[in-house]
């Protein structure tokens, strides 16, 4: 039977996506442009056949593997609705953890300025930038395709106490806003033959912003190696990594000469930000 000939309602339509209850919500209520309580508010409405063919093309992608977040284009990440598409990964929950880490570290009262290295669709550097109003933020990725997503994010929740940097790590910054007083990062840290490549949502973000070298440190011993001399005096490193990957990181710290160096859980109770200071003295 072709879509044109179902007289589908909400409720339905729902059933025969054939998906998690979840999915084929969000999904709906992307192409009727509606939020989820309206679908259970009007479950026996009677959908258009264009809204059902697009519905259905979209579930079928989804059944595919495409994660949800592609397939609306939207991913809400610490409160914030962003635009996000193939050439950045997609925001987690787990990264507000990183955040967390960051904010404890800047002060509300004062200026301050912040680094977020490989910031991808802008989602760290903009909930800091939503946080701390008088810090200057600065984003800064190796794909220009990426940092454009970051700054349509940008005009997309009108924060503008952040800026974007084309650069390969540190390579091209410059002294542009340093010394920084903190600076934070979620680089690639999956090993390269991690099975876990190929599974679920992962297979269709793209591989520069997840693998790291044969033990997913690579990106990494860069980040931690090159923050010394970006840092102001008692400025934070924080960064996310794997979950067995907290006591090489911690290592790796220690060996660049930052201090205090402790490791904080995300809600799933992984042990997944590890941060460092710079010393207040030489």
């Amino acid at each position: 039977m072709r879509v044109a000939d179902l007289a589908l309602t909400v409720r339905q339509a729902l059933v025969q996506a054939s998906l998690a209850p979840i999915d084929a919500q969000v999904l709906l209520a992307h192409v009727l442009g509606v939020d989820r309580a309206w679908l259970v508010a009007h479950a026996t409405d009677p959908l258009a056949t264009g809204d059902l063919e697009t519905y259905f093309t979209l579930a079928r992608r989804r059944r595919g593997g495409e994660p949800v977040a592609y397939l609306t284009g939207t991913r809400e990440f610490w409160g914030l609705s962003l635009a996000v598409d193939r050439s950045v990964l997609i925001p987690r929950p787990e990264t507000e953890t990183l955040v967390e880490c960051a904010l404890r570290a800047l002060p509300a009262d004062r200026p301050a300025r912040v680094l977020d290295l490989g910031t991808g669709s802008g989602a760290i550097a903009l909930a800091i930038a939503h946080e701390r109003p008088r810090a200057d933020v600065l984003g800064v990725d190796a794909s220009p395709s990426a940092l454009a997503v970051a700054r349509r994010n940008a005009e997309r929740v009108k924060l503008a106490n952040v800026r974007w940097l084309q650069s390969d790590w540190y390579g091209e910054l410059e002294g542009d806003g340093a010394p920084f007083d903190v600076i934070a990062g979620n680089p690639p840290y999956v090993a390269d033959g991690d099975p876990h490549l190929a599974d679920g949502d992962v297979r269709f973000e793209p591989v520069s912003a997840l693998r790291a070298g044969r033990d997913g440190l690579d990106a990494l011993r860069i980040v931690i190696a090159g923050a010394p001399a970006w840092l102001a005096r008692g400025g934070t490193l924080a960064v996310e990594h794997g979950f067995e990957q907290a006591p090489a990181v911690r290592a790796l710290m220690r060996e660049a000469g930052l201090a205090d160096q402790g490791t904080f859980r995300d809600l799933a109770g992984i042990e997944r930000v590890s941060i460092a200071m710079k010393a207040n003295s030489d």
